[in-house]
């Protein structure tokens, strides 16, 4: 085994340790339908063991319908969320009462910005800003709703109600577990939006469009997540972390359609284009990039809608190829609130990447109203050849325009008369001459000065 892979197997031992220090989540959606860990029960504590899913050939899902992994599905009895339901799942031996599956209260399936499910007994309320109700709720349409408003957290209950606010206490009533925040948002059947006396709190922050983060490690959502993005959109997003030498990239959900919807990673000093993916394209492995400045664009055209990506970054430092500590005094611009679990390396030894770039092989549709610099791709000169065409273009036509004028001119040359007994000196102050630079023009100036006769000059006489 070379230096590299040693190196990175390494590292990402290291992170892994590290981030599991800090972070506590195996989930990056807010229904855990990317769930892969190993609870095998449907609740930590005196909770009921999962059937295995290779023996559930009774039931809709097991290994004989779905023999490749769909869903996470295997020879195992981990809970798992193959069919999009609000959370994790298992099927159970039969109770009494005919039941033969059951949620999964998995404390490590929490998304990023997932607050956590809390008791609501109306007195006060866990948050008391603006609210609403709509019978097409979501999780993105209420954290919409809170945002515009300038609240910093967004709360749902019983499937359509909304409650924005910015209150820290907003557990003063208790936590609650997670199972009993399952309620469908009536927008969305796949979401859960809180339950009876149960609001589940997500930070405003997800799913916005843009943002600044500065901390070691975050988790940036694309916009209107966990809804589906919308068409037209741009954003952008900067990571800078001082001191760091390399930030690493990992997608942890990736869902584009087509290739005209994009995601790409830029360098934030040269806004050169170090990684493009796409629907055709997407990100098999983590990306490491050695600067301290990364920008993170998204483009979606005016006709596509998926459900996006999450992606996780970690910054390292150069030495040691160790990972940056978290200020403990926060960053005020910083647009993460619940930081990722873990990630991999692909770096050397000495802090280089071992794969540093990702090499780009197409070229996106171009994208219309954004500015470019020199050092960009094939797929962004497309715009400056058409410039450069047109410009081409321009300047013919004008040229063209310029030489018709000019035929025009000398066609007709308007050279002064001289009459018999005026003198030379008269007719140059008087009108000043207009040579043409033709050889017949140049032959009858020469000629009406030879017929002057009073014109004395020796150059004239001969």
């Amino acid at each position: 085994m070379d230096s590299r892979r040693i190196a990175a197997l390494l590292l990402a031992a290291c992170l892994s340790a590290s981030a599991s220090d800090q972070f506590d989540t195996e989930c990056y959606t807010a229904n855990g339908e990317d769930y892969r860990g190993r609870q095998n029960q449907t609740s930590l504590e005196g909770g009921r063991p999962c059937l295995f899913w290779n023996e559930t050939f009774q039931h809709p899902y097991n290994t004989i319908k779905y023999p490749n992994g769909e869903g996470g599905l295997g020879p195992h009895n981990f809970c798992r969320n193959p069919d999009g339901d609000v959370r994790p799942w298992c099927y159970i031996a039969d109770l009494e009462d005919g039941i033969y599956w059951k949620y999964c209260d998995i404390p490590t399936c929490q998304m990023p910005g997932n607050l956590g499910c809390f008791k609501d007994s109306g007195d006060p309320t866990p948050l008391s800003g603006g609210y609403q109700t709509s019978n097409k709720l979501t999780i993105q349409n209420c954290i919409s709703f809170c945002r515009n408003q300038r609240y910093k957290l967004a709360g749902m209950e019983s499937g359509y109600a909304c409650f924005c606010g910015n209150d820290i206490d907003y557990h003063r009533h208790g936590d609650a577990p997670s199972t009993e925040c399952n309620h469908v948002c009536f927008g969305d059947h796949t979401q859960p939006c809180g339950g009876d006396g149960r609001v589940i709190v997500f930070d405003t922050k997800v799913g916005a469009c843009g943002g600044n983060f500065t901390s070691p490690s975050g988790v940036i959502y694309s916009p209107d997540f966990p809804d589906k993005y919308k068409p037209g959109r741009v954003c952008y997003w900067t990571i800078q972390v001082p001191g760091a030498s390399v930030l690493l990239f990992n997608f942890t959900f990736f869902n584009i359609v087509d290739q005209t919807d994009m995601v790409e990673l830029m360098d934030g000093y040269s806004n050169q284009v170090l990684a493009r993916f796409d629907g055709r394209n997407p990100p098999r492995d983590i990306v490491n990039i050695t600067a301290d400045f990364v920008i993170l664009y998204f483009y979606s055209d005016r006709t596509n809608e998926a459900q996006g990506f999450s992606v996780l970054y970690h910054a390292l430092r150069n030495q040691a190829v160790t990972p940056l500590e978290e200020d403990d005094d926060g960053d005020e611009e910083d647009t993460s609130t619940v930081q990722p679990h873990t990630a991999k390396s692909n770096t050397s030894q000495n802090g280089k990447s071992s794969l540093r770039y990702y090499v780009i092989t197409s070229s996106p549709a171009k994208m219309p109203g954004q500015w470019h610099e020199p050092g960009r791709t094939a797929g962004h000169s497309t715009m400056w050849t058409i410039y450069a065409l047109a410009a081409l273009l321009t300047l013919t036509v004008i040229a063209m325009v310029a030489k018709l004028l000019l035929h025009l001119t000398v066609k007709s040359p308007s050279i002064p008369s001289i009459s018999g007994s005026d003198s030379c000196a008269q007719s140059t102050t008087s009108e000043p001459w207009i040579i043409f630079y033709r050889p017949s023009t140049i032959s009858l100036f020469k000629k009406k000065l030879k017929n002057h006769h009073g014109d004395l000059s020796p150059l004239v006489g001969n």
